[in-house]
Protein backbone atom coordinates (compact mmCIF):
# COMPACT_ATOMS: atom_id res chain seq x y z
CA UNK A 1 0.00 0.00 0.00
CA UNK A 2 1.60 3.47 -0.90
CA UNK A 3 1.75 5.68 1.96
CA UNK A 4 2.26 9.11 2.42
CA UNK A 5 5.92 9.15 2.70
CA UNK A 6 6.13 7.64 -0.69
CA UNK A 7 4.59 10.36 -2.58
CA UNK A 8 5.06 14.02 -2.58
CA UNK A 9 2.32 16.57 -3.72
CA UNK A 10 3.33 17.90 -6.80
CA UNK A 11 0.24 19.60 -7.83
CA UNK A 12 -3.89 19.71 -7.51
CA UNK A 13 -7.19 19.11 -9.94
CA UNK A 14 -8.97 22.25 -10.51
CA UNK A 15 -12.26 22.50 -12.61
CA UNK A 16 -13.61 20.14 -15.51
CA UNK A 17 -13.22 21.47 -18.85
CA UNK A 18 -14.77 20.50 -21.55
CA UNK A 19 -17.85 17.69 -21.57
CA UNK A 20 -15.31 14.83 -22.60
CA UNK A 21 -13.89 14.64 -18.99
CA UNK A 22 -10.83 17.02 -18.86
CA UNK A 23 -9.57 18.20 -15.71
CA UNK A 24 -7.26 20.96 -15.35
CA UNK A 25 -4.19 20.05 -13.13
CA UNK A 26 -2.66 23.07 -11.59
CA UNK A 27 1.30 21.87 -10.87
CA UNK A 28 3.13 23.34 -7.58
CA UNK A 29 6.09 24.24 -9.30
CA UNK A 30 7.21 24.20 -12.98
CA UNK A 31 9.55 21.41 -12.15
CA UNK A 32 7.09 18.95 -11.33
CA UNK A 33 5.46 19.60 -14.41
CA UNK A 34 8.66 19.09 -16.58
CA UNK A 35 8.35 15.23 -15.21
CA UNK A 36 7.29 13.02 -18.01
CA UNK A 37 4.53 10.28 -15.87
CA UNK A 38 2.13 7.80 -17.29
CA UNK A 39 0.08 8.17 -14.22
CA UNK A 40 -0.90 10.56 -11.42
CA UNK A 41 -1.80 9.39 -7.76
CA UNK A 42 -5.14 11.13 -6.77
CA UNK A 43 -5.85 11.18 -2.81
CA UNK A 44 -9.06 9.62 -2.04
CA UNK A 45 -10.30 9.29 1.55
CA UNK A 46 -6.67 9.28 2.43
CA UNK A 47 -5.92 6.48 0.15
CA UNK A 48 -3.67 7.22 -2.63
CA UNK A 49 -5.25 6.01 -6.03
CA UNK A 50 -3.38 5.96 -9.37
CA UNK A 51 -4.98 7.15 -12.67
CA UNK A 52 -3.65 7.22 -15.91
CA UNK A 53 -2.58 9.52 -18.43
CA UNK A 54 -4.51 9.19 -21.67
CA UNK A 55 -3.84 12.87 -23.12
CA UNK A 56 -2.48 15.69 -21.80
CA UNK A 57 -2.05 19.23 -23.46
CA UNK A 58 -0.61 22.49 -21.54
CA UNK A 59 -2.21 25.81 -21.33
CA UNK A 60 0.42 27.40 -19.17
CA UNK A 61 3.97 26.53 -17.60
CA UNK A 62 2.23 25.58 -14.30
CA UNK A 63 -1.57 24.15 -15.91
CA UNK A 64 -2.77 21.52 -17.55
CA UNK A 65 -5.94 19.90 -19.14
CA UNK A 66 -5.61 16.44 -18.50
CA UNK A 67 -7.84 13.35 -19.80
CA UNK A 68 -7.52 10.22 -17.28
CA UNK A 69 -8.76 6.86 -18.42
CA UNK A 70 -11.67 6.42 -16.50
CA UNK A 71 -12.59 9.76 -16.48
CA UNK A 72 -15.44 10.25 -19.82
CA UNK A 73 -17.54 12.93 -18.90
CA UNK A 74 -18.01 16.12 -17.19
CA UNK A 75 -20.18 15.10 -14.38
CA UNK A 76 -17.10 12.63 -13.75
CA UNK A 77 -14.52 14.87 -14.12
CA UNK A 78 -16.36 17.62 -10.95
CA UNK A 79 -16.17 14.76 -8.59
CA UNK A 80 -12.07 15.08 -8.88
CA UNK A 81 -12.28 19.00 -8.20
CA UNK A 82 -9.90 20.28 -5.68
CA UNK A 83 -8.34 16.75 -5.47
CA UNK A 84 -4.53 16.67 -4.25
CA UNK A 85 -2.43 15.14 -7.21
CA UNK A 86 0.68 13.01 -5.90
CA UNK A 87 4.07 11.17 -7.94
CA UNK A 88 6.06 8.99 -6.45
CA UNK A 89 9.38 10.49 -4.25
CA UNK A 90 11.74 8.44 -6.50
CA UNK A 91 9.94 9.19 -9.91
CA UNK A 92 10.48 13.21 -8.47
CA UNK A 93 13.84 12.58 -7.32
CA UNK A 94 14.94 10.68 -10.11
CA UNK A 95 13.38 12.96 -12.58
CA UNK A 96 14.91 16.31 -10.86
CA UNK A 97 18.44 17.05 -10.99
CA UNK A 98 18.70 20.14 -9.09
CA UNK A 99 18.55 19.92 -5.99
CA UNK A 100 18.69 23.63 -4.69
CA UNK A 101 15.15 24.19 -6.14
CA UNK A 102 13.61 20.44 -4.96
CA UNK A 103 14.18 20.64 -1.13
CA UNK A 104 10.14 19.77 -0.86
CA UNK A 105 11.50 16.24 -1.40
CA UNK A 106 13.21 15.67 2.13
CA UNK A 107 9.95 16.37 3.87
CA UNK A 108 9.34 13.47 6.25
CA UNK A 109 12.96 12.93 6.43
CA UNK A 110 15.43 13.33 10.17
CA UNK A 111 18.12 15.38 10.58
CA UNK A 112 21.03 15.15 12.11
CA UNK A 113 23.74 17.20 13.25
CA UNK A 114 27.71 16.11 13.26
CA UNK A 115 27.86 17.08 16.68
CA UNK A 116 23.99 17.71 18.42
CA UNK A 117 23.02 13.95 17.02
CA UNK A 118 18.82 13.95 15.81
CA UNK A 119 17.65 17.63 15.35
CA UNK A 120 13.61 16.49 14.55
CA UNK A 121 11.84 15.42 11.43
CA UNK A 122 11.50 18.13 8.71
CA UNK A 123 7.76 18.91 8.42
CA UNK A 124 8.08 22.03 5.81
CA UNK A 125 9.47 23.77 3.39
CA UNK A 126 9.24 27.27 3.47
CA UNK A 127 10.20 28.81 0.35
CA UNK A 128 8.48 32.16 1.21
CA UNK A 129 12.49 33.90 1.70
CA UNK A 130 15.44 34.20 -0.98
CA UNK A 131 16.96 31.52 1.55
CA UNK A 132 15.17 28.42 1.87
CA UNK A 133 14.32 27.06 5.37
CA UNK A 134 13.67 23.19 6.53
CA UNK A 135 11.17 23.57 9.34
CA UNK A 136 12.73 20.70 11.67
CA UNK A 137 10.56 19.70 14.60
CA UNK A 138 10.92 17.84 17.54
CA UNK A 139 9.12 17.00 20.29
CA UNK A 140 10.01 20.18 22.05
CA UNK A 141 10.55 22.80 19.40
CA UNK A 142 10.77 24.11 15.69
CA UNK A 143 13.66 24.76 14.14
CA UNK A 144 14.27 26.80 10.83
CA UNK A 145 17.61 25.51 9.16
CA UNK A 146 18.51 26.76 5.82
CA UNK A 147 18.70 24.14 3.07
CA UNK A 148 21.70 24.47 1.89
CA UNK A 149 23.90 22.02 0.12
CA UNK A 150 26.96 23.95 2.57
CA UNK A 151 25.71 22.09 5.25
CA UNK A 152 24.52 18.84 4.10
CA UNK A 153 26.89 15.89 4.45
CA UNK A 154 24.95 13.12 3.93
CA UNK A 155 21.34 12.05 2.19
CA UNK A 156 20.33 8.44 3.00
CA UNK A 157 17.36 8.04 1.21
CA UNK A 158 17.10 4.24 2.72
CA UNK A 159 16.53 5.22 6.30
CA UNK A 160 15.10 9.34 5.28
CA UNK A 161 18.18 10.59 7.06
CA UNK A 162 19.52 13.61 6.30
CA UNK A 163 22.62 14.74 7.83
CA UNK A 164 24.37 17.61 8.29
CA UNK A 165 27.03 20.14 9.81
CA UNK A 166 25.27 23.40 11.28
CA UNK A 167 26.95 25.94 12.84
CA UNK A 168 27.19 26.38 16.24
CA UNK A 169 24.62 28.29 17.99
CA UNK A 170 22.08 27.95 14.67
CA UNK A 171 19.53 25.43 16.61
CA UNK A 172 19.70 27.54 19.44
CA UNK A 173 18.50 30.80 17.99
Amino acid sequence: MITENDVLQIGSLLKPHGIKGEIVLLFEKETYADIDSPFYFFEIDGIFVPFFVEEMRFHTDISAYVKFEGIDNQTVAARYSNTSVFLPRNVVHSATMDIANNFDFFVGYTVHDKKMGEIGKITFVDHSTINVLFVVTDSAAEHLIPATEDFITEIDDNQKIIRMELPEGLINL
